[in-house]
This record gives C-alpha cells, structure tokens and sequence, in this order.
C-alpha cells in the first residue's frame, strides 16, 4: 500500500508537535525540519513515515505560552465578545488572580495575545473554562477526536409533578438524539433530590439544557466542575489559575 502526501502543517498537528496554526508559522521561521532538511515553503507537503522536528526555538517559544483556569460567573461569554456581554478573558488581570495559585509564572499583558477559549460555557452557565495560547492544549480538548469527558452539575425541577422516571434517566444516559444524530452515551446520576450529575465526552450547544427539556427537567443552574483530570476545586468565581506543570487534562 502506497503512503499518501499530507500537508507538512497537518502532520505537525497530528503528531501532536503543534497546532496547524503554530506549524505554519513555524514553517514560515524555518523552524521545521523533515528528514534533516529545513523547510520554509508553507502548503509543502510530507510522507507520515518522514522525520518531522522542530528547531529549539519553537519548543522554547512554545514553553512560555500559558494557559488558565477561570471560574467564569454568569453573564460572560467564553469566547469573542458578542451582543454586548463581556469575553471571560477580560477577567484576566493581576487583580483577579488566586490568591492560592501555585504556579511560579507571574502575570505579564502579553500572555493576553492569542489566549482563546478552549471549548465554551454558556453564557448562563458557570465553572471551569481553559483558556490557552498553546495549540497543543486546544487540539487535546475540542479537536475532533478528543476523548476527554466534561463534568456537570446540574440544578433541575422536573417540570411534569412528580419525580423523574427511572426510564427517562435512562435515556439521558443513552438514547437521545439532537439534531438529527445519537448523542455519544453520558453518565447521567443524581447528586441530590434537585441537582444531577452529568458527565459528556461531547459538547453540541447548549447540549445538556435540551437533553433536560427533552425528558421534562427545567435546568435551573449549570455549572462545570472538571475538564478530564482537571478539577475546578476550590477556584473563587471570577478568579482564575495558571494550569500548573504537573497538571494534565
């Protein structure tokens, strides 16, 4: 079986060196080597069985780019500013930061430039959002085939009288559809009489919102308590946290 050609920059993705963003810039450095031999023309493309490596620019400009943890209240957007509420990041200051926080970085305007949202919290939802500059981080939690589940706690009233049946938990475990498509199986279990816990290896909009709508529970609070081995802990609301060293998704 013949290799097929990939785009150097993909396969940089792939073997986890980068984003396609970053390999581009990279690439455009000089900074990319495959079989020894520097590259430098973007759209050049590669056999996945050729040797692709990085200058030591790329992995010391790579090692200062930070990502966060923020407890994000209700009201904020995770992303770009939209219909006039504020983006999660301008909580990012010195101010804000946890007071607890570990990490040995100290805060710097500049860690600002390129930190984008790293999968979305509603805007009436709360908890934990990632927030990073660093390409490899935004591939492992919303890249396509990521595997790393989400927690949830959620505040409901079921909205028929009565108690939610034991069928209907069923479904939200496994067995709903949303647009169009079966929802990958969840842990779906109650913490309490008025709170469950849902646990998602996938996040459509608004997702857990209308898998409570369609077995009759009214969300009353949302709020994102881990991202795989990452917990939100103890982080105040509004307050955020370097991911530290010793710390992986």
């Amino acid at each position: 079986m013949t290799e097929e050609l990939l785009r150097l920059s993909k396969r940089m993705s792939e073997l986890g060196l980068c984003s396609r963003r970053e390999a581009d810039e990279w690439i455009a450095r000089g900074w990319v080597r495959v079989d020894g031999k520097v590259v430098s023309e973007l759209g050049s493309k590669v056999y996945p069985s050729q040797r692709v490596t990085v200058e030591r620019q790329a992995a010391a400009e790579q090692s200062k780019r930070v990502t966060v943890l923020i407890n994000k209240p209700v009201g904020y957007v995770s992303g770009q500013a939209e219909d006039g509420y504020t983006p999660a990041i301008a909580l990012i200051n010195a101010e804000n930061r946890w007071a607890e926080c570990k990490a040995s970085e100290q805060f710097h305007p500049t860690q600002l430039r390129s930190l984008v949202a790293a999968g979305r919290l509603d805007i009436d939802s709360v908890g934990l959002l990632v927030l990073t500059q660093d390409g490899r981080v935004a591939k492992q939690l919303i890249g396509h085939d990521t595997d790393i589940d989400k927690e949830y706690l959620v505040r409901v009233a079921y909205t028929k009288g009565g108690r939610l049946p034991d069928a209907d938990l069923k479904r939200l475990n496994h067995g709903l559809w949303l647009d169009g498509k079966p929802l990958l199986p969840a842990k779906v279990r109650w913490q309490n009489d008025d709170q469950l816990s849902f646990t998602l290896r996938e996040g459509k909009k608004r997702q857990i919102r209308r898998m409570c709508e369609a077995v009759g529970l009214s969300v009353l609070g949302l709020k994102r308590v881990r991202i795989g081995r990452v917990k939100l802990g103890d982080l105040p609301t509004g307050q955020w946290r370097y991911l530290g060293p010793d710390e992986q998704f």
